[in-house]
């Protein structure tokens, strides 16, 4: 699946909200817009547990 609606690249430095867009390029700063639909859950996931442990080692 992927959606057609767009978010700023770097809202977070330029913008104080997500700037969201239909367009290639951010209507406000004229940066890259990228998709912001998250990346679909496939539960055959061989790697999801050590991926899932190393985020958690990184919040500790």
């Amino acid at each position: 699946m992927h959606s057609d609606i767009r978010v700023c690249e770097s809202w977070s430095d330029r913008h104080d909200r997500p700037v969201y867009t239909l367009t290639t390029r951010c209507p406000e700063c004229g940066g890259n817009a990228v998709n912001s639909a998250p990346a679909p859950y496939d539960p055959t996931d061989r790697y999801g547990e050590y991926r899932r442990a190393l985020k958690q080692r990184a919040q500790e």
